[in-house]
This record gives structure tokens, sequence and C-alpha cells, in this order.
């Protein structure tokens, strides 16, 4: 079951006119949306990338153990944002959000992590939790304004089983 929600962008942005463009539509992530969610997510400060789990073959298989919690926000055919959400049956798990920086503050952001957040409600998961660079100011406040708590008692590990190189945007 996808999600597919037209709305009108809250703010004024640049490249945003108050004519029909000013429309975004919030869809369901398909892997022919590669392209232009891989560039959004090159252009974004802040993102952790690898060429591994962030090729197309690694954003398909997520998808397909995923299809109905990962998003997009189209204006005008343009990917503006996006956010990968998945589970693993127990908790929830957010990953590479991005909106684009001239639209930033519009309510694109909120409304795919609203849209994120249903769908995975809608699969019974209770808790989310995601990583986010510390260094990576708009973003912890972006989400600390809707809701979600830094956890200090917390550390963060990982281990990769292949090598792996990083893109840090």
């Amino acid at each position: 079951m996808g999600l597919w929600v037209q709305v009108r962008l809250g703010q004024s942005s640049n490249n945003l006119n108050e004519s029909e463009n000013a429309y975004m539509t919030v869809r369901t992530m398909k892997i022919n949306d590669y392209e232009q969610v891989y560039a959004l997510w090159l252009s974004t400060p802040n993102m952790g990338l690898n060429n591994v789990d962030d090729s197309k073959d690694g954003i398909a298989r997520y998808l397909s153990r995923n299809p109905d919690t990962c998003f997009v926000a189209e204006n005008d055919g343009d990917i503006i944002g996006v956010i990968l959400s998945g589970h693993d049956g127990r908790r929830g798990y957010i990953h590479h959000a991005a909106v684009a920086e001239d639209i930033q503050r519009c309510g694109v952001g909120t409304l795919l992590v609203n849209a994120a957040l249903l769908a995975l409600e809608r699969e019974n998961i209770t808790k989310v939790a995601f990583t986010v660079f510390g260094k990576n100011e708009k973003g912890n406040a972006f989400w600390e304004k809707n809701g979600f708590h830094a956890r200090p008692d917390l550390i963060y590990r990982d281990k990769a089983l292949v090598e792996l190189l990083r893109i840090d945007t």
C-alpha cells in the first residue's frame, strides 16, 4: 500500500513561485527515482553515504525490503526531498532524509517524516531510531523540533563487513 499526496508548499522559495509550481507530491520511492535521489544526497551537506549501501543495487535491495516506507517529494517532476525508512520487525529506522537546500523550511521535510512514521505505524512499529552527524546543526535542530531527542546514554558503533568507501558531503 503506497502513499500519494499533493500539497501546496508552506513558504515562498527562490525556486517556487505562487503558481501551480508551488505544489509538491509525496509518494513512495521507486528505484527509477535513484539518480535524482542520489544527486540530492550528494548536494546535501552532512550526508554520510558509501559506495555499496548507497549504490543503485544497494538502494534497490532496501526498497525491496521496505516498499511502502520510503518516500520522495516532487515538484514539477524534480525530486526535492527524500526519506528512507524501514524496520526489522521491532524497531523502525530512518536513513538519508534530505530536502533540497533552497526548498528547506517549506514543510517538505516534516511531511516526509510524517509519511514515514505513518507507514511504520501501519506496520506495527512503535519506536524509530536514526543517526545524525553531531556537526549537522540544521539537521539536529530539525529532528529536535519534530520530537526526536538525542540519547546521550548511547554510543553508536558499527563494523563494515566489506570494504566501503565513505562519501561524506
